[in-house]
């Protein structure tokens, strides 16, 4: 069933292909033997760009083994030295050693084995059950498995930190994978993710780099969206290994903190309380009817306690305040009905008003102004 929705964002491709490659190897690493020969045969590539993010993707199916990590990476001795000082870094820089640190899509446990040597307690998720027995033989903490819902709850957790290298291009629902992950990390988990660089690939015009096992063609702005959209805040991203890998760190995007805005109405309440009290029930107005002074009227509990609300603008005029059910009058009514004091609650317009009062009207009155840390008075 071709895809035709982006897998990351949902929204729709463009209406054509950017490319379609014909006669493809249908996977790269199903490699057939002399007697398959005969019935094997290539397969069309569909290069599709979401219109949304701008994602780069195959509109095919993944192919059959996307679940599991097949790495001939690793027989390179040069990858393997310039891996072991990439996470001998990663560890020291974020104090990882003896922390614990997942690999999702470990393999046969080629860099879970080198993040163990420099110092993490080193956890690897797999699928490929020989490759999960060859881990274990080895002395490495590998479960099988595969990050196929978000909820799933992995053995070992909460991981202080967690490395994908090269397999979230192959994944056809990366959004589950991501979220999955974060969901298994503590509160300031940290990752280290790559994929092939198709900024790179762009720029050389690298047509054979396109593979049915790659799903995903990644820029820095379209990995950025991803991770961004999956819980993480993007630290860093650098093209490494010849510009073939863009590497980015990654930290769990932490839930806002917003205590200060209780105590800031905690604060404001009982500032205005103590204030109105000064003069009594119905003895104090409030000038502004914008809508922070209407949810200031609202979570201060103010309704039956302030005489009315002035307001210069026509259209609210003879109308009330919603939840509080305040009267909003013209601001003529302080020469007939003046009141006893006046709280100031215009926002950027508050200084401004504040001199309309003190200049056109009764000088009696008393004046504060709603500031940010609590009430100003206006002499």
């Amino acid at each position: 069933m071709p895809v035709t929705n982006c897998r990351i964002c949902n929204h729709p491709f463009f209406a054509e292909p950017l490319l379609r490659y014909d006669n493809m190897p249908r996977a790269a690493q199903n490699l057939p033997t002399a007697a398959m020969l005969a019935e094997e045969h290539g397969g069309s590539l569909e290069i599709c760009q979401c219109s949304g993010c701008g994602l780069v993707q195959l509109g095919n199916d993944p192919v059959s083994y996307y679940r599991e990590v097949i790495r001939a990476s690793a027989f390179s001795e040069e990858m393997r030295e310039f891996r072991m000082r990439q996470f001998n870094d990663f560890v020291r820089n974020f104090k990882l050693k003896g922390k614990k640190v997942l690999e999702f899509g470990c393999g046969r446990g080629e860099y879970l084995s080198l993040m163990k040597q420099a110092g993490a307690d080193a956890y690897g998720l797999e699928y490929a059950d020989d490759a999960v027995r060859e881990c274990c033989n080895s002395g490495l903490n590998v479960t099988k498995g595969f990050m196929d819902s978000s909820d799933l709850v992995l053995n070992g957790m909460p991981f202080d930190a967690f490395f994908i290298m090269n397999f979230l291009e192959h994944l056809p629902d990366p959004n589950v994978a991501l979220s999955g992950i974060c969901s298994n990390l503590t509160v300031d988990g940290i990752g280290l993710i790559e994929v092939p660089n198709f900024d790179m690939i762009l720029n050389r015009s690298l047509f054979s780099e396109f593979t049915g096992d790659h799903l995903f063609y990644f820029t820095r702005d379209t990995l950025a969206t991803a991770l961004q959209l999956n819980g993480f805040e993007v630290l860093s991203c650098d093209e490494i290994w010849h510009d073939y890998i863009l590497s980015a760190v990654v930290i769990k995007r932490e839930k806002t903190d917003v205590s200060r805005f209780h105590q800031q109405q905690s604060g404001l309440k009982a500032a205005i309380a103590d204030y109105i009290g000064q003069f009594g029930a119905g003895r104090t107005a409030i000038w502004g009817a914008g809508h922070q002074a209407l949810a200031v009227m609202a979570l201060a509990g103010l309704e039956g306690k302030i005489k009315y609300v002035i307001d210069s603008a026509p259209f609210k005029q003879g109308r009330y305040t919603p939840a509080t059910h305040i009267p909003i009058v013209a601001p003529e009514i302080l020469y007939s009905e003046p009141p006893d004091a006046i709280i100031v609650m215009a926002a950027a317009y508050s200084d401004e008003v504040a001199r309309i009062i003190r200049h056109k009207f009764d000088k009696n009155i008393r004046v504060v102004i709603l500031r940010g840390h609590g009430l100003e008075s206006v002499k």
